[in-house]
């Protein structure tokens, strides 16, 4: 597994904990965010290499946030996550430049991998 510096954003706190350490396990290093607000300034003062993205979130939600992200740091790939079942809004999201997009409940095998082709994208 590639040395990676994640951001993941979700406002379920249990779920993001989690997914971190398990990624931090791997040997990568992964800050959180519980929102689009708290997301925002740290892409600006830290730039990650990839970001995992929750689209149902109060506030900003992750449609927006995606926005702000591609309009400041075009290159950073994103990976929208959906909990709703529906396709249509992760097609929209990689409309919007988003790398791929994921349902809810997660696979983490299938993270690593998408993870992993970020990164080889953003090696290119």
């Amino acid at each position: 597994m590639t040395q990676m510096n994640l951001l993941l954003v979700d406002d379920e706190t249990e779920f993001v904990t989690t997914l971190a350490e398990r990624l931090e396990l791997r040997g990568m290093t992964v800050r959180t965010a519980g929102d689009g607000e708290a997301a925002l300034p740290m892409v600006e003062d830290d730039p990650p290499d990839i970001i995992v993205l929750d689209l149902m979130m109060p506030g900003i939600g992750g449609m927006e946030t995606l926005k702000r992200i591609k309009a400041s740091h075009g290159d950073i790939p994103v990976i929208l996550l959906t909990g709703r079942g529906s396709t249509k809004e992760g097609i929209e999201g990689m409309r919007l430049g988003a790398f791929d997009y994921m349902m809810k409940p997660i696979n983490l095998d299938q993270l690593l991998r998408k993870l992993e082709e970020a990164a080889e994208k953003v090696d290119e």
